[in-house]
């Protein structure tokens, strides 16, 4: 077996943990079965990792990842803000539809961690750090097509990881593919009313 980087090994078990949790369920999934999945040593695991804490935030952060740079890189100024914000919106909504059961298992992480002692601090960090996501996306576009907010951005930013929450939770729920165009573009022009062009 070759030797890695303790990052790269870290990147490795987590792609591996994200993998056999999505097939197999949080509950489901030990480490052991992490470990097979990255087709690495239980202690390679275990120096990588002090604890499923450690990996289930690590797990978060980058299924975060997986959309947030495909939605910076699609953020890029267009025509019209609406035009801009759309792309955003059309690239998440596209990587739920290619990627649905990693959407699923954050949803599942958030019961895990909720009802698991002494983790109940992951969801709420998973939570923050959608938050925090959206605030850096609100910078992004700021700073590119010199905008101004109608609301504070840390209220734009809640509304808008609580909006697509609600909204991947539907769609996972009702796989209603062909009613997301008008709710994207519905959701697009709110959000467009609540920002303006300098």
């Amino acid at each position: 077996m070759a030797r890695l980087p303790s990052a790269e090994r870290r990147r490795q078990l987590t792609e591996a943990a994200i993998r056999a949790m999505a097939r197999d369920g949080v509950p489901r999934t030990t480490t052991r079965s992490i470990a097979a999945e990255a087709g690495v040593s239980l202690s390679v695991f275990h120096y990588c990792f002090d604890s499923k804490q450690e990996l289930i935030e690590s797990v978060i952060t980058t299924i975060t990842g997986h959309y947030v740079t495909l939605v910076q890189e699609a953020l890029r100024p267009r025509a019209t803000l609406e035009e801009t914000v759309r792309a955003g919106f059309q690239a998440y909504w596209d990587h739920v539809r290619a990627h649905p059961d990693e959407h699923m298992l954050t949803y599942e992480l958030t019961q895990y961690a909720l009802r698991q002692p002494g983790f109940e601090h992951l969801a709420r960090r998973q939570y923050e750090l959608y938050a925090e996501t959206y605030g850096d996306l609100i910078d992004q576009l700021g700073r590119t097509m010199g905008l101004r907010l109608r609301v504070p951005a840390p209220v734009l930013a809640r509304y808008l990881a609580a909006m697509t929450d609600g909204l991947t939770l539907n769609y996972l729920v009702l796989g209603d593919e062909a009613a997301w165009n008008d709710i994207l573009d519905t959701v697009t022009a709110h959000i467009a009313g609540l920002v303006s062009e300098s």
